[in-house]
């Protein structure tokens, strides 16, 4: 199996934290320089931006642990097993709907399914590497 279909899940996580910033940066805009506030001065995104804010620190979390088994086993590409690439985009697409959840709504038990989800999927790329 070639690292190609490794590299790709990581590409896209790292492609998603890139759009987070790019949220972040459009809903701080109205209280950073003054682009599109309302009419009475107040930031129209102003209650998204901490939820964003909140979500990018959560992407240099448990992920970091996907990108550690990751590059280990693009370190040692023979050891790449099917699974692992489909538990790697269990986990990036896990990544977005845990974003999803958090920006967008204050449903914490949605969220914590979301993310042992997440959770599980990097475990079992974990577990597949030691077997």
């Amino acid at each position: 199996m070639t690292t190609r279909v490794l590299v790709l899940p990581l590409l896209a996580h790292v492609a998603w934290v890139t759009m987070l910033y790019v949220a972040l940066t459009v809903v701080r805009a109205p209280s950073v320089w003054g682009i599109g506030l309302r009419a009475d001065g107040s930031n129209p995104w102003s209650r998204y931006e901490p939820r964003i804010s909140a979500n990018l620190r959560n992407q240099f979390e448990w992920p970091v642990l996907f990108y550690t088994v990751s590059l280990l086993l693009l370190l040692e590409p023979t050891r790449i097993h099917p699974s692992q690439v489909w538990l790697a985009w269990v986990f990036v697409v896990g990544r977005v709907l845990h974003s999803g959840v958090q920006i967008l709504t204050a449903n914490i038990r949605l969220r914590g399914i979301v993310f042992t989800i997440n959770f599980l999927a990097v475990l079992g790329m974990w577990g597949l590497l030691l077997t």
